[in-house]
């Protein structure tokens, strides 16, 4: 994939290069971008600011990850919990969400990205999902990464909104009790069509998942950094892919079980190599 490299240097090339070499790229990361607000009140500007910012933050993690291979990228755009804030704060980044749409589609369509979005999208104003509609419209049929943006969006909805679709389905007598199991439950989530998150990554230094994809992140490795949204570059997502590679993702097994596993995989492997070879 071409992309224009408008945020990612030489090292910063470097850098995904020896990611790529060094261990397994995560199919899908999501991210919680914390720190706008933080970051424009410590450098005295209004909270406005830290949000602009925070897009071309959005920009640099929407380059790295096409070019460092992970298919899918989840960020945690606007919160149901966002709706409290107060109503200047939201028309401005509902004003900057439409912005970007109009800046940012014809770009993520040239670079072969995919816009998809999770969310209450119908408590949204009209402009925003008629600007949404048209980019998910434009880039339905892209195929490099797939930037799925949470917009009015909880994990605890979203799993009210799953129950719902089950319980009308039991009640139209098209699925049976016992018929409800966890991959029903998947089926029936606003990610659906998406694998669930290997790697999440909260900026901000706070240690809380905030009502963010509950069910999906069940085995999901999490990594923290202290930088505010605004700071956080390639070279800090590298860090976090880095560490990611350093763990033994176990899903409930011991660390012998998946040792045998990856040896019985690796024997499949090199069985098949010679058989083609032959």
């Amino acid at each position: 994939m071409n992309i224009t490299e408008k945020h990612i240097t030489r090292h910063d090339q470097e850098l995904i290069t020896n990611a790529k070499e060094s261990g397994d790229i995560p199919t899908h990361i999501a991210m919680i971008m914390d720190g706008n607000g933080r970051w424009a009140k410590r450098k005295g500007y209004p909270r406005v600011a830290g949000h602009r910012q925070g897009v071309e933050t959005v920009r640099e993690m929407v380059e790295s990850c096409s070019n460092i291979g992970v298919k899918y990228l989840t960020l945690y755009t606007f919160s149901t919990e966002n709706w409290k804030r107060p109503k200047d704060e939201i028309s401005t980044l509902m004003r900057l969400i439409v912005k970007s749409l109009q800046n940012e589609t014809d770009e993520l369509h040239k670079n072969n990205v995919r816009l998809t979005t999770i969310g209450n999208l119908k408590s949204l104003p009209e402009i925003v999902r008629n600007e949404l509609m048209e980019a998910t419209e434009k880039t339905k049929m892209n195929t490099a990464l797939t930037l799925n943006l949470a917009l009015s969006y909880s994990g605890r909805w979203e799993l009210t909104e799953a129950v719902k679709n089950i319980t009308r389905l039991y009640a139209e007598n098209k699925i049976d009790i016992d018929d409800i199991d966890e991959r029903l439950i998947s089926n029936n989530l606003t990610t659906a069509d998406m694998p669930d998150p290997d790697l999440l990554i909260r900026t901000g230094g706070e240690f809380r998942i905030s009502n963010y994809l509950l069910w999906q992140i069940a085995y999901t490795e999490i990594f923290v950094s202290d930088l505010l949204w605004p700071d956080f570059r390639c070279k800090n997502l590298i860090d976090a892919i880095s560490d990611y590679q350093k763990r033994e993702r176990r899903f409930g097994l011991v660390s012998e079980q998946i040792s045998s596993k990856t040896e019985k995989k690796n024997d499949v492997d090199s069985f098949t190599k010679e058989v083609a070879g032959t």
